[in-house]
C-alpha cells in the first residue's frame, strides 16, 4: 500500500495517461481530469504536512520498491522537513497553474498532457530518495519545458527555446558526472540517498575528491537556478512562455537546482562545500545587485519579473553559501515564499497580457481605474517582491540576511543593496502601470470575475498568512536543516 508521497507523485502521471486517450473535442473532460489530477496531489500534500511528526524529524512517509537491485537503483519516495515544504509549494503552484491553463485554446489537450508531466516531474525530484531517479525525474521536469515554450510561447520563442535548451543541457551535464562519480567514489554499489548520506558520515569523501565534485554539483544545478554568469536563459524564457510555464518555471523548477545542491552538495559533500561556499556568497551578491539593475532597465513586464526572479535566487545562494542551519532554514522559507510569490506575479501579468495584448509599461497606465482587483494585487506583489513586512518574504530574507552577518557581512551589505534596488524598479513598475492617467486604449478591460479572483486570492493569502505566521513552516523546516549541518 503506497502513502501520500506515492499518490502526490502518481496524480498528475495518472492524469496525463488518461488525456491521451480523450478526444481532443471533449474539452470538458479534459478540464475535469486535469484539475481532479493536481487536486488530489494537493490533498495528500496537505494531509502529509499535516501529519508529519516534527519531533521525531528524519525521512517520513516513505515508500520504496527495488527496481535494479545489482546497481542499488530503487523506487525510493519520502520526505523530511526540507522538501515536505517544498512539495507543498510545488501542489499549491501546480493547482493554480492547471486552472489558469484551462484558458488555452490552441491544443488544448496536448498543453496539459504536457503541462502535467512538467509537474510530475517536478514532485518526483523533490520526492525521490534515490539519486537516479531524482535525476531522471529532474530531465522529466525540463524536458516538456521545451515544446511547452516552443509551441504555446510568443515573441522570439524559438530562440528562447534553443537558448534554454543549450544551457540546461550543459547544466544537466555537468549533473549527471557529478551523480556518476558519487555512485562511484561512494563506494557501496547504491543509488540510494539515504544510505549514501549514512555511510559517508562515517567515511567521509576524500577532501580531493570534494573539491573539484562539488563544484560540478553547484554549476550543473546551479544553472537551472541562474546562478551568475549562467542567467541569460531565464527572463528569455519567461518572456517567450506561457503564463502557467512561466509560474512553474519561476516558482518551482529554479528552487529544483537549490535542492539538488542542498542534498547532493552540501549534505554529501561538506567539506568541498565548505571550500567553495566562499566564492559562491560573492557570485550571490552579483546575482542580487547585477540582475536587479538590470530590471531597472527593462520596459517588458516579463523581462522585469524575469530578471527581478534572477535577482532573487542570489538570497537562495547567499543563504546556502552560509553552511549553518538558520541561514539554510531561511533559505528554504524563502524558496517557499518566492515560489507562491513568483507563481503570483506571472499570473497577474498573463492576467493583464491576455487583456491588453502588450507587456510594454510605455503602452499601459491608469490600469488601476479599470483593473481594481488585479492592480491592487499588483501592488500587493510587488511590495512582498521588495521585502515588506507582512509578507513571507520578508520573513526568508531577514533569516538569510541574519544568518549570513557573522560568515559575509560585507555580502550582507550587497543583499540589502539589492533590497534597495528591488523597491526601486517595482515603485517604478507599479507606477508605469497602475497608477497615471488612463490610457483610452483601455476603456473596454474588464475586471477578474469573482470567481476568476480565486485562484489569484489563494497565493496572495498564503504570503500575507505565512508572512504573519512564519512559525507554520519554520520549525518543520528546522527540523531537517539541523540534522544536515550537525548530523
Amino acid at each position: 500500500m503506497f502513502g501520500p508521497i506515492s499518490y502526490i507523485l502518481f496524480a498528475p502521471i495518472l492524469g496525463a495517461v488518461l488525456l491521451l486517450f480523450v478526444p481532443k473535442g471533449k474539452t470538458s473532460v479534459l478540464k475535469t481530469i486535469s484539475v481532479t489530477s493536481v487536486s488530489i496531489s494537493l490533498f495528500f500534500a496537505v494531509k502529509a504536512f499535516i501529519q508529519y511528526d516534527r519531533v521525531a524529524a528524519g525521512y517520513q512517509f516513505i515508500d520504496k520498491l527495488d527496481w535494479l537491485p545489482s546497481l542499488g537503483i530503487s523506487y525510493h519516495v519520502g520526505v523530511d522537513g526540507i522538501n515536505l515544504v517544498l512539495i507543498l509549494m510545488t501542489a499549491i503552484i501546480s493547482f493554480v497553474g492547471v486552472i489558469l491553463s484551462l484558458s488555452v485554446e490552441n491544443r488544448l489537450k496536448e498543453y496539459l498532457v504536457f503541462y502535467l508531466f512538467l509537474i510530475a516531474g517536478c514532485f518526483g525530484v523533490l520526492c525521490s530518495l534515490n539519486i537516479f531517479f531524482m535525476y531522471f525525474f529532474y530531465e522529466t521536469a525540463v524536458i516538456p519545458v521545451f515544446p511547452l515554450i516552443g509551441i504555446w510561447g510568443s515573441g522570439n520563442k524559438e530562440y528562447a527555446t534553443m537558448k534554454l535548451t543549450l544551457y540546461l543541457t550543459l547544466g544537466a551535464v555537468l549533473a549527471l558526472i557529478a551523480v556518476i562519480c558519487l555512485y562511484f567514489a561512494a563506494g557501496i554499489n547504491t543509488f540510494d540517498f539515504t544510505l549514501i548520506q549514512a555511510h559517508l558520515a562515517a567515511h567521509p569523501l576524500p577532501l580531493s575528491f570534494q573539491q573539484w565534485a562539488f563544484p560540478l554539483v553547484m554549476v550543473g544545478f546551479g544553472i537551472i537556478l541562474t546562478l551568475w554568469p549562467f542567467h541569460t536563459w531565464s527572463p528569455m524564457g519567461y518572456a517567450a512562455a506561457p503564463t502557467s510555464v512561466s509560474m512553474l518555471h519561476a516558482g518551482v523548477l529554479k528552487k529544483l537546482g537549490a535542492y539538488a545542491i542542498i542534498r547532493l552538495g552540501i549534505t554529501l559533500m561538506p567539506q568541498g562545500a565548505a571550500l567553495w561556499m566562499p566564492y559562491v556568497a560573492w557570485i550571490a551578491i552579483i546575482n542580487i545587485v547585477y540582475c536587479g539593475l538590470v530590471a531597472f532597465t527593462q520596459k517588458d513586464l516579463k523581462y522585469i519579473l524575469g530578471y527581478s526572479s534572477c535577482s532573487h535566487m542570489g538570497y537562495i545562494l547567499l543563504g546556502l553559501s552560509c553552511l549553518t542551519s538558520l541561514s539554510l532554514t531561511g533559505t528554504v522559507f524563502f524558496m517557499f515564499a518566492h515560489g507562491i510569490m513568483a507563481s503570483l506575479s506571472f499570473a497577474l501579468v498573463g492576467f493583464i497580457y491576455h487583456q491588453t495584448h502588450t507587456r510594454m509599461i510605455d503602452d499601459l497606465g491608469g490600469l488601476g481605474k479599470k483593473l481594481p482587483f488585479i492592480s491592487i494585487l499588483f501592488v500587493m506583489t510587488a511590495m512582498a517582491s521588495a521585502g515588506l513586512p507582512g509578507f513571507a518574504n520578508f520573513i526568508g530574507e531577514m533569516i538569510i540576511l541574519l544568518g549570513a552577518w557573522d560568515k559575509h557581512r560585507l555580502q550582507v551589505v550587497g543583499a540589502v543593496l539589492g533590497l534597495v534596488i528591488t523597491a526601486g524598479y517595482m515603485l517604478k513598475t507599479v507606477r508605469a502601470c497602475i497608477q497615471g492617467p488612463l490610457n483610452p486604449r483601455w476603456n473596454h478591460l474588464k475586471d477578474a470575475t469573482w470567481t476568476g479572483r480565486l485562484p489569484y486570492l489563494l497565493l496572495m493569502v498564503i504570503l500575507i498568512v505565512v508572512g504573519c505566521f512564519p512559525s507554520l513552516l519554520l520549525p518543520t523546516i528546522a527540523s531537517a536543516t539541523q540534522v544536515i549541518l550537525n548530523g
